[in-house]
């Protein structure tokens, strides 16, 4: 066992980070994150609604929907 600064928050975080790959391997890992997120929508029909969309206008987007 690893010693580990338990009152240090990214400590903690990466130390189960990387219990959790040890563990569950690289795409159980993904997969149990997955789990966590909160997402909408349709990603495999939205994804093509927009093909062309440049990375300004994609920064931009994101860049507004961060300051909401």
């Amino acid at each position: 066992m690893i010693a580990l600064n338990v009152n240090n928050p990214a400590a903690v975080r990466l130390a189960g980070m990387q219990a959790l790959e040890e563990s569950l391997g690289p795409v159980g890992f993904a997969r149990f994150f997955q789990q966590f997120e909160e997402s909408q929508g349709d990603y495999t029909k939205e994804k093509y609604q927009h093909p062309d969309i440049s990375l300004d206008d994609m920064d931009a987007i994101l860049t507004s929907r961060h300051k909401k």
